[in-house]
């Protein structure tokens, strides 16, 4: 018997045991499983990198320059650990010119006494836990090259400079050490951001300095004694959410609440921004959310600081 050809172009009617008639189109397209929708945000800026590749999973208000706060001081933490043959076992004294700086501009501080000689390890974790503006000072006053105190700072923002224009951030620049701006010409975007903490992330100790809650170090004080620092991370994502590893916190006038955040789960690491977001850590959440999918966000609950410690 010969079969008519045009019944392998007729649609196919499949008897179901029911009786009922299933009619199947050869031509019909194969069911799409829908794309898991961008969250909402309340940053004014946001970002999300895969730290490895550095795919873009998320991006908005990128095209604006914004004030960064205190995540200026993950420049200030990588200006220091490039610096050829740093000695991060060097003590700085510390100078009450510092602690004034804080009191005058009533910046964040890591409570740093006058006299007593911290080393510039230690000033490192004053800086990224507690976000010290007197760590900052410090470490840029120790720095710096020239014969007075303005000189070396002066020359310490010119490393930092160099540094991101070295990584070719061009939306980047600062005039601060610590994210206080007096011109306001310290800002960043979203991605210059992301890919400046990626770059920072091949240091190991600026990747094992940002991922601890807590830390705890003796120093020689002014009276001979011995001090004891401890300060605690103000990035409460750290033992909140799964996989947290960093990075830093900012709050300023304009800049309004910041973050910079990364998180680890298996051999994916996600990076990314938050600029001016009321909700920067649910945001955070959110995000990492998106690339790892999964849905902690919902159940997120943030680690307590403790009473001495200011949130930044």
């Amino acid at each position: 018997m010969i079969l008519n050809n045009t019944r392998g172009r007729r649609a196919a009617t499949v008897v179901l045991a029911s009786g009922l008639l299933l009619t199947v189109s050869p031509l019909s397209a194969p069911v799409q499983a829908a794309a898991k929708p961008k969250p909402s945000i309340s940053g004014a800026g946001g970002y999300l990198m895969d730290l490895d590749t550095g795919k873009v999973l998320y991006s908005k208000g990128n095209g604006t320059r914004r004030e960064m706060a205190s995540t200026t001081k993950i420049a200030t933490a990588l200006t220091v650990l490039t610096l050829k043959g740093v000695d991060l076992d060097r003590k700085v004294t510390i100078k009450q010119e510092y602690r004034d700086y804080i009191v005058r501009e009533k910046g964040s501080t890591a409570d740093l006494k006058t006299g007593d000689r911290v080393t510039v390890r230690q000033l490192l974790h004053g800086l990224m836990l507690r976000s010290g503006c007197d760590a900052a000072y410090a470490l840029a006053d120790a720095l710096g090259k020239g014969s007075t105190r303005s000189e070396r700072t002066k020359s310490f923002i010119g490393m930092m400079n160099k540094k991101v224009a070295s990584l070719g951030l061009k939306d980047t620049k600062f005039d601060s050490f610590d994210g206080i701006s007096p011109g306001g010409k310290t800002y960043t975007t979203p991605s210059d951001l992301t890919k400046l903490t990626q770059h920072a992330f091949k240091n190991k100790i600026f990747r094992a300095v940002v991922k601890k809650k807590f830390y705890t170090g003796k120093a020689p004080a002014a009276n001979g004694g011995t001090r004891t620092y401890s300060w605690e991370n103000s990035n409460t994502l750290l033992g909140s959410y799964r996989g947290t590893v960093g990075v830093k916190t900012g709050t300023g006038s304009k800049a309004g609440p910041c973050l910079v955040f990364a998180a680890t789960r298996g051999s994916k690491t996600y990076v990314g921004v938050i600029l001016n977001g009321k909700d920067r850590f649910n945001d955070a959440a959110k995000l990492m959310d998106y690339g790892f999918g999964s849905n902690d966000a919902k159940s997120l609950k943030l680690r307590t600081l403790r009473p001495e410690t200011s949130p930044n």
